[in-house]
């Protein structure tokens, strides 16, 4: 493979879904053949100081640049140009293809003999929009490849594209780490320590923002409590939203049966899922197709765990289950939805664990990190 750079506004210690596969990714290349060219994560001393420990911490070199969202400007493509020039890369990852993917040219100028750009959801909402289309179509028409997450993703992407460039696309999902998500994850510690020990859990980790759908699951609780009256909501996250879903759940008169953990580390994310008996984040699309779900890799990660899942239908949110064997997709964010497919869960012992079963075989056999590494070394 040849020594490759990455260019990338998503990377830990910034938390988040693409930052998450981003780094997973080149920790599964060749540490002495790959550089990270990355924005910080944010200004100030805790900031900086998280950075250069995490920074420290990698196999490989990551180059931050001062400014805390990277983009293609005049500067931040010199600087780029100069480390590919510098460390001799001759292929090139831009981990977000818009805008970052727009230095393409520049870099293949430079010497770059391999450009490769991944899309995740926002790509899809760009290429509704005339000019942000034109952008995307600039991107694919100079770099080698650009990754999908699925079939969604791809097809509204592909229609910003020449047909040429439309037709080198790749399918470049995230991965699960099937030795980390697994049922032994430690969940009952997790529930002895929140106090959930005998009662029916159901567990949503992501993100507290309104696409989610943590809304839809407690205005779906009273219908749930109907039939499981010792159910409790988990919801494991921290975000913007979580306010107004507190305030929900009080109007709602189902307070009492839903935690709020607030943001999780990282390492405790798995023993979270484990303490659920059922995954659910019902996410849904939201202004006019411009605010979509990528793919759902918590979907993944809780079927690594052993659990069935219920899925929203926003963008590639179903491409992360099999439907009616891993789990269930509801339409539209329903509540309704919702706690019927919740409700049949938790009161059926043998379906979820046919269900977690199927979802883990799955995760074995299609999205496992070296698999899905092997591919994006192919594309370098």
């Amino acid at each position: 493979m040849h020594k490759t750079l990455i260019v990338t506004n998503d990377f830990p210690p910034r938390p988040g879904g693409i930052q998450a596969f981003l780094h997973n990714m080149a920790l599964r290349l060749d540490p002495e053949r790959t550089i990270v060219y990355a924005s910080t994560w944010k200004r100030g001393r805790e900031g900086a100081e998280a950075t250069a420990r995490f920074d420290a911490e990698q196999p490989f070199r990551v180059v931050r640049d001062r400014t805390t969202m990277l983009l293609p400007t005049p500067r931040v493509t010199a600087r780029a140009t100069a480390l590919l020039r510098e460390h001799g890369c001759e292929s090139v990852w831009f981990g977000a293809a818009a805008p970052l993917g727009l230095m393409a040219p520049a870099l293949r100028k430079a010497g770059a003999r391999r450009l490769t750009a991944t899309t995740h959801g926002h790509e899809a909402g760009w290429a509704q929009l005339p000019a942000a289309r034109g952008l995307l179509g600039r991107i694919g028409e100079s770099t080698d490849t650009i990754t999908y997450l699925g079939e969604y993703t791809r097809s509204r992407i592909a229609r910003a594209l020449s047909p040429e460039a439309a037709a080198r696309m790749v399918q470049l999902p995230p991965g699960v780490d099937e030795k980390t998500f697994h049922p032994d994850s430690g969940g009952a510690a997790v529930r002895a320590r929140l106090g959930l020990t005998d009662r029916p859990v159901v567990v949503c980790v992501s993100r507290l923002v309104p696409r989610k759908g943590q809304d839809t699951l407690i205005e779906a609780m009273p219908a749930i409590l109907a039939d499981h009256p010792d159910a409790v909501l988990l919801v494991v996250g921290g975000g913007p939203y979580e306010k107004e879903l507190r305030r929900l759940a009080a109007e709602t008169g189902v307070a009492d049966a839903v935690r709020f953990t607030g943001a999780v580390p990282w390492s405790q994310l798995p023993a979270h899922y484990g303490a659920g008996d059922v995954f659910a984040m019902p996410c849904r699309t939201r202004r006019g197709g411009l605010d979509v779900e990528g793919l759902g890799i918590v979907y993944l990660e809780a079927s690594a765990t052993g659990l069935p899942v219920v899925a929203g239908d926003s963008g590639g949110a179903p491409d992360a289950v099999l439907d009616g064997e891993t789990g269930w997709v509801i339409r539209g964010g329903s509540p309704g939805q919702a706690a019927e497919r919740i409700s049949a869960l938790l009161g059926d012992a043998d379906l979820r664990r046919r269900m977690g079963a199927a979802g883990r075989a799955w995760v074995e056999e299609k999205w496992r990190w070296d698999l899905l590494a092997e591919r994006l070394k192919e594309l370098l």
